[in-house]
């Protein structure tokens, strides 16, 4: 493809991006009738006593310029006041309710992007969140949400008035003297191709470009605040700042770079709205000379060309802030489109876990990107009520096993059933809520204990709580903070040791008191202090319910009931401990001896 074939696309993209931004925001703001037709409405009716104003003025002086004897000029005069008057005030009173239209029109608006935003993040995979800068994700959310604050501003309260005010002006010029009015119609088409011309094609590629340096500079920051103890650990906090200073270094660059490029736009047009100004006022001197305008119709025309003028510079500067706002939330419509790799059923069912079998059935999957399958016709029934271990070499697809159940990911082929229900015709929440996780790092909110334990179940009352922390063996450690349930344990529970953020994890897993439990090497990376702790709290929790524990310390696995042994994607080996401990040449006997040593 020729440059130029490849500069036409690349336009025709662009453009049609532009398109889709202001559909994306024009429909929520049909979703608020009634601001919006406040607003538009008053601002409109501002705007038609703006172009009276000038009206009444040229007539005024019409007025005055005769002899004052003339009775019928003295009350015409008055009364072009008091129209002055009503046209002053009553813009005054308008705006006010267009300005009070805009502020709710605008914040709802933005709480509907900013709450559907955030739920459709929710929504993308695990992968995808762990392929994206948190940071980044935020600054593309904050800053379209701001990007909609300009755009409401700059389109209904600005640009509508303005291509308004021109367009009933030329017809009033025009009605006059026709001329005039074509002179202006034709200068005002051309300022405004220049405007668009000179923000689309001039300043808004460099916006773009400050736009994402913008974003690396907040995935920097997330980054490097977010793993502060690892810095502070490596003494590294020079290294970060510098790191961080050459990426300010570039945004600035490129923000500077914007900024001239809009200066002298800005320049350009303040320019040639000059010169317009003075092409209709030495054409309304023309009239005058050749007799067909009086005082008070140059009055009217140099009043009217002020305003106008005023408007036009307006314009230049509305195009190039909603391009600005457009680039802005460029990156929030990219976010909004990205699909969910894993969608609910159109007519979900709902999920009845009563016993909580578990049974795969010739599974056919693979991961996006890889061409490798890493599970082919795998069959398995895990027996209700059952404990089985998970165990194998790194990547032999324990995990994978364990994101499947929980439809983080779908398989190609072949069904996941729950009590003989088909896990893809339920909602994802449904699924989840059957199931309670125990990871291996356990992640907390910045939040307090009890709302952490109690995330598990939304509305637990403390005693609920407080019983979920002793089961867990977490009451003791609970009950010697200063403020016990209430006590803040710092982004992602930074606050809390390993053993005890472990033992937080399993007092939530006691309040969801889902029939299904998922331990997640839930003990490998404790003391053993801390893992006996957790071993005991553990155990009972494992009471009543199907258990699946993946591990890779063997020794928690041992008095489980049933232990699958993975490998490549396979499962190699099935049976107890006591079975599988026998086979000399097995996969598990091999690990176990390792470990042992």
């Amino acid at each position: 493809m020729s440059q130029t074939s490849e500069s036409h696309v690349e336009s025709e993209r662009k453009a049609s991006l532009f398109i889709d931004v202001l559909k994306f925001v024009g429909r929520r703001w049909m979703a608020f009738p009634v601001p919006l037709t406040i607003t538009v409405g008053s601002i409109l009716a501002a705007t038609v006593a703006d172009v009276l104003m000038p009206l009444a003025a040229g007539r005024l002086v019409t007025d005055v310029s005769a002899p004052a004897v003339q009775a019928g000029k003295v009350h015409d005069a008055l009364w072009m006041l008091g129209a002055m008057a009503a046209c002053g005030f009553g813009n005054v009173l308008l705006k006010r309710y267009a300005y009070l239209g805009i502020t709710h029109l605008t914040t709802q608006v933005m709480q509907k992007i900013g709450s559907e935003a955030f739920a459709h993040v929710q929504k993308l995979s695990a992968e995808w969140h762990a392929n994206t800068f948190a940071g980044s994700t935020v600054r593309r959310l904050t800053r379209g949400m701001g990007a909609v604050d300009m755009l409401d501003d700059t389109l209904l309260l600005m640009l509508i008035p303005e291509a308004c005010l021109l367009v009933l002006t030329t017809l009033v010029l025009g009605w006059h003297w026709p001329f005039m009015g074509a002179i202006l119609g034709v200068l005002s088409i051309l300022f405004v191709v220049l405007s668009c011309t000179l923000t689309l094609r001039y300043v808004a590629p460099s916006a773009r470009a400050a736009n994402a340096w913008d974003s690396r500079m907040g995935a920097a920051l997330a980054d490097a605040i977010t793993c502060n103890t690892v810095v502070k650990a490596f003494g590294a906090e020079k290294r970060e700042e510098s790191r961080l200073q050459a990426l300010i270094s570039q945004w600035r660059k490129a923000t500077i770079y914007t900024w001239t490029k809009g200066t002298d736009s800005a320049n350009i047009q303040a320019a040639v709205v000059m010169c317009m100004r003075l092409v209709l006022a030495g054409a309304a001197v023309w009239l005058w000379w050749k007799g067909r305008a009086g005082p008070g119709d140059v009055a009217y025309v140099l009043t009217m060309t002020f305003l106008v003028q005023g408007y036009l510079r307006d314009i230049g500067q509305q195009v190039s802030v909603v391009q600005r706002s457009v680039n802005e939330m460029e990156e929030l419509l990219a976010l909004w489109r990205t699909p969910a790799a894993v969608a609910d059923p159109a007519n979900p069912v709902p999920l009845q876990v009563n016993a909580g079998e578990i049974r795969f059935e010739h599974i056919l999957f693979k991961y996006p990107g890889q061409e490798r399958a890493l599970f082919t016709d795998l069959s398995i029934t895990i027996a209700a009520g059952s404990r089985v271990g998970l165990v194998g070499p790194s990547g032999s697809g324990k995990s994978s096993f364990i994101k499947l159940l929980q439809r983080f990911y779908v398989p190609q082929s072949g069904r996941i059933l729950i009590d003989g229900i088909d896990i893809a015709r339920v909602r994802q929440s449904d699924l989840r809520e059957k199931i309670a996780l125990v990871p291996q790092e356990a992640v907390l909110f910045h939040r307090s204990l009890a709302e952490n334990i109690a995330y598990g179940r939304p509305g637990a009352t403390p005693e609920q709580i407080a019983q979920a922390a002793q089961l867990a063996n977490a009451s003791g450690f609970i009950d010697r903070l200063p403020e016990g349930y209430q006590t803040l344990v710092g982004e992602r529970g930074v606050k809390l040791s390993g053993g005890e953020r472990q033992r937080i994890a399993i007092a939530r897993a006691f309040l969801a008191d889902a029939p299904i439990l998922v331990l997640d090497e839930a003990t490998a990376s404790l003391d053993s202090e801390s893992e006996a702790l957790v071993q005991e709290a553990m155990e009972r929790l494992m009471t009543g319910r199907t258990v699946l524990v993946v591990a890779h310390r063997l020794a928690t696995v041992v008095g489980l009931d049933r232990i699958l042994v993975f490998e490549h994607g396979q499962i190699v080996e099935d049976g107890a401990h006591t079975t599988l401990i026998q086979q000399q040449n097995g996969l598990y006997r091999r690990l176990y001896d390792l470990q042992s040593l």
